[in-house]
């Protein structure tokens, strides 16, 4: 089975295809594919992002796609950043400008109030003329944002991001560690499942 990933974002790439990979799936991306505009992310929740990127890119390769919306939602900010997080203060900021952005609105904020949660919801959205095969899957990752940005792996909001039972951020974990406890680990597993139930793909065997 072919499966275009709905996603410029080569840090998102990597992990899909680490966490997927003993599912007998052959994974392309944006870059195999020819040229064409970002599709619109201008829903009103992480659903509507993710059902518009897949949509947009299974119309254009002709296969199934599988996109993802998630985002940060921070107590204290009243869920936000949400659906805005990856252009939480402004276009053209880099992750460590956004990570910053964020500390500086929550200054002066105690550790007690300082809950978040990463959430993820995945949609692989099939070929097309096939839309009642449509696929969607939640993961929520609890947390606490630090006070300062610790560790160099992964992105985004990754460096703010402490896991309290790990004592360390996302961005201290070895990618293998975050893996198996990211939002996006928890989605893609539940469509793991989904794939292999529904779609009777096999297993790789280890």
């Amino acid at each position: 089975m072919k499966i275009v990933l709905a996603t410029r974002n080569t840090g998102k790439i990597s992990e899909i295809r680490k966490i997927l990979s003993d599912v007998d799936i052959e994974f392309l991306d944006f870059y195999d594919l020819p040229p064409f505009p970002e599709p619109s992310e201008e829903g009103e929740s992480f659903l509507d992002n993710a059902l518009l990127k897949a949509k947009a890119v299974s119309a254009v390769a002709g296969l199934p796609a599988l996109a993802d919306d998630s985002g940060l939602e921070v107590e204290a900010l009243d869920g936000g950043p949400g659906v805005h997080s990856a252009r939480f203060g402004g276009e053209g900021l880099s992750d460590r400008e956004r990570a910053m952005k964020l500390l500086e609105a929550l200054q002066g904020v105690p550790d007690d109030e300082r809950g978040a949660r990463f959430r993820c919801v995945m949609v692989l959205f099939p070929a097309p003329g096939r839309e009642e095969q449509t696929f969607v899957t939640e993961g929520i990752l609890y947390g606490r944002i630090a006070f300062e940005p610790a560790g160099e792996n992964g992105f985004g909001y990754d460096p703010i991001f402490l896991v309290p039972e790990r004592r360390m951020t996302l961005a201290q974990m070895a990618s293998e560690e975050k893996n198996s406890i990211s939002h996006r680990y928890r989605a893609l597993v539940e469509m793991k499942w989904l794939l292999v139930r529904e779609c009777n793909l096999k297993l790789k065997k280890s």
